[in-house]
């Protein structure tokens, strides 16, 4: 039973062991590829735009603006930088793990197996996954739906004077919330777990999932440990899942 954020945090550690073992090493390789080309265009792109958006902020007309750059500037570009980061690697993790799916969710079963004791060669054949493509994208587009209105009220908080100061740390929160739910997702979607009821079983014990929600969002932020990430977090959440929530089925 996890009892704070800080067990569920642990996990992330649990998924690096995982990863590492034979019989599930070959599950990764897929994965992590996907995860490479992603996360160096991500850098890229963000690195490239990073300085145009500074600039532009300060060519501004607008003399409210100039007032807080000048004064607050040293507290609002690291605010700003991190909330950047944070969604550009979002977006970028949505995008792989649309195309890593069919794969988090053989590695998953892999963990499962390893977890019971049993042999990891015996997970479901390639064939039966792409039968599953149709199931499988269609629960990334119920994680979509379920992400969007909820980031879009995030960013317009940005927008409203007074409630902008906390917007930083209610973005980090859902962040760490949606890490939680998308690796979490694929042991529960393997045993055919609906969306919503796997919503319910996470907010009946939302510390564990933050912690590690939040782990995951730290690490995917760590130039080259984040090319790690989503496998060892697969794993990770599998265990977390196995350890937690099995007996919910």
């Amino acid at each position: 039973m996890i009892k704070s954020g800080f067990s569920g945090a642990q996990y992330f550690t649990k998924g690096l062991q995982l990863v590492r073992l034979k019989g599930i090493r070959h599950f990764v390789v897929l994965p992590l590829l996907i995860n490479i080309v992603l996360l160096l265009s991500a850098c890229i792109w963000v690195f490239n735009k990073l300085l145009d958006w500074k600039t532009q902020f300060y060519n501004w007309s607008w003399e409210w603006v100039q007032w807080i750059l000048d004064n607050f500037g040293w507290l609002l570009w690291p605010v700003v930088f991190i909330v950047i980061f944070l969604s550009v690697f979002y977006f970028f993790a949505i995008i792989a793990n649309w195309l890593a799916a069919p794969f988090n969710g053989l590695l998953s079963e892999a963990v499962e197996r390893h977890l019971a004791g049993k042999d990891t060669s015996q997970n479901e054949s390639f064939s039966s996954v792409i039968k599953d493509l149709p199931r499988i994208f269609g629960r990334e587009w119920a994680k979509l739906k379920y992400w969007l209105p909820k980031a879009l009220a995030c960013l317009i908080l940005f927008l409203i004077p007074g409630v902008n100061l906390v917007a930083p740390v209610i973005w980090v929160l859902f962040s760490a919330w949606m890490m939680a739910v998308q690796y979490i997702d694929y042991p529960m979607d393997n045993h055919k777990v609906s969306f919503h009821d796997m919503l319910t079983q996470l907010r009946a014990r939302r510390g564990g999932p933050l912690g590690f929600g939040g782990t995951v969002m730290l690490i995917t932020m760590v130039p080259v440990a984040n090319i790690l990430v989503m496998p060892v977090a697969v794993a990770g959440a599998t265990a977390l899942w196995y350890e937690n929530y099995r007996e919910d089925l």
